[in-house]
């Protein structure tokens, strides 16, 4: 057994399935990322980049997400400048921290801001995407090929310079291929080269600019993984109820696009999205596909969504959750809560794709949720609908709650999160009553249960129900029996 983790811990990251899940695997083991998203210039420049490092590992990241710009590392055509990528790595392994790398080639946000001046200043070789009134776009056609080998070249050195100073190491475990793809203020291309290609083969114009975006994508990644083959994905603008293509980025790799996307990009290994709607919980289930797991690259930054990562996590099986612009987020929220993650890892991991793990996500609109987990059935509700909750000062709205629960026996649980008020009864109904046996306050060091506080008594309401209040995260393991 040992040989094959060695073995294993040689190989380059890779994805495998345990039960429904998929798991990162990085260094022969199973990995969770506790991550941050780099603001888009944090990482420009060897001071802003060296500047936060002691406040990324202050909040206790495992992984930081980081742009690389094709402008920056491919000044001038041919010659190649990795002095911010080195740097990046470098940095990452001093702080016993992972990388994932995040391509700014092509397009970002659409656009195609972080192209070198070369290419921008050449609109003959390098073509853009038009409107529809033929307006061009800061937007490089899919369609032509000379923007997609001038992508794939600068992409490919990359890759291969990353191999070289990390093949062995391995503190790059993903790449995302360009950002946030997607056509804006019309629902697809129309320079002359699209027209052509729309007229041999025409259709739903949002699906056959998704399957060229797609097209594209996939021989960069292609090309990339030919020299390192790392897990590959790529991130979606997400739309709002209502919007038009065009108003949103047109064709990316959205859940109504998802069909195109599998089928045109075979080399990119799961669809990611970026979520800053308040209806975080819908967007985790329409990502979290058979052969799509979950892996939230951006999440809004506001602590208050930080709770949401236990969902994520609980009930979706995610790869991973990264806060958007880290370095800015204040206070100490995310510190606290990738303190609680950490410790749970070994358990979420384990547990991945079992049927022994849920999430809960609460509010003032969504009060309560039930659980069916084992033997009993878990009813969690937001800890304002007790009546001797202290609630917040200043504010009549109710902060998120949110939490994760493990199985960890028939007649055991641990739960871990904040303001939540949990009640247990058997599963199926059989006139019994579940009664609590016992609940403890308690961290996990190195896997290992260390039990503090016994909560029998107030903290229970006198054995009637778990509690975990607001102000902080926590992690309670509660023992339960019946009785009639």
């Amino acid at each position: 057994m040992q040989k094959k983790i060695k073995k294993a811990a040689k190989r380059i990251p890779f994805l495998k399935k345990q039960g429904d899940a998929v798991q990162l695997i990085v260094g022969g083991r199973p990995f969770l990322i506790l991550g941050g998203e780099l603001g888009n210039s944090t990482a420009s420049s060897l001071e802003s980049l060296k500047a936060f490092w002691p406040r990324l590992k202050e909040m206790r990241l495992n992984t930081v997400l980081a742009p690389v710009y094709w402008d920056l590392i491919e000044p001038v055509e041919g010659k190649f400048d990795f002095e911010l990528v080195d740097a990046l790595i470098a940095g990452a392994r001093k702080n016993k921290m992972r990388v994932v790398l995040l391509w700014f080639g092509s397009w970002k946000n659409s656009m195609s801001c972080y192209v070198p001046g070369w290419v921008k200043t050449d609109q003959k070789r390098f073509p853009r995407a038009r409107l529809k009134n033929g307006k061009a776009m800061e937007i490089l056609s899919a369609f032509s090929d000379s923007n997609l080998q001038g992508d794939i070249k600068a992409f490919t050195a990359m890759m291969r310079h990353v191999r070289k100073i990390d093949g062995k190491h391995h503190t790059v475990i993903l790449v995302q291929v360009e950002n946030e793809i997607g056509m804006l203020e019309d629902v697809r291309d129309y320079c002359d080269l699209a027209n052509k290609a729309f007229e041999k083969n025409p259709e739903d114009e949002e699906i056959f600019m998704a399957r060229h975006y797609a097209r594209f994508t996939n021989k960069v990644a292609k090309a990339g993984k030919a020299e390192y083959a790392l897990p590959m994905y790529v991130n979606a603008a997400l739309n709002q109820d209502g919007q038009k293509p065009g108003e949103y980025p047109s064709a990316g790799p959205l859940p109504h696009l998802f069909n195109v996307w599998r089928q045109e990009a075979k080399e990119i290994d799961f669809l990611s999205p970026d979520i800053y709607h308040p209806v975080f919980e819908e967007w985790c289930e329409r990502y979290h596909k058979k052969d799509n797991p979950l892996f939230i690259p951006e999440a809004g930054r506001g602590n208050e969504n930080a709770v949401k990562a236990f969902f994520a996590f609980g009930q979706h099986d995610a790869i991973g959750f990264s806060p958007f612009a880290i370095e800015a987020t204040q206070g100490d929220t995310i510190s606290e809560l990738y303190d609680v993650l950490s410790q749970l890892s070994p358990m979420i991991l384990e547990n991945q794709g079992k049927g022994t793990m849920a999430g809960v996500s609460l509010n003032e609109e969504h009060k309560t949720q039930e659980v069916k987990l084992g033997r009993y059935v878990l009813k969690v509700s937001h800890d304002y609908t007790f009546q001797w909750t202290t609630r917040e000062t200043g504010t009549d709205k109710w902060p998120n709650a949110g939490g994760l629960i493990i199985q960890n026996g028939d007649d055991e649980y641990i739960i871990a999160g904040r303001r939540l008020i949990v009640t247990f009864s058997p599963n199926p109904s059989t006139g019994e009553i579940a009664g609590i046996k016992s609940i403890q306050e308690g961290r996990f060091v190195n896997g290992r249960w260390i039990g503090g506080k016994w909560m029998n008594g107030d903290q229970s309401h006198q054995g009637r129900h778990l509690n975990l209040p607001g102000g902080k995260f926590g992690i309670q393991k509660v023992s339960l029996y019946r009785y009639h």
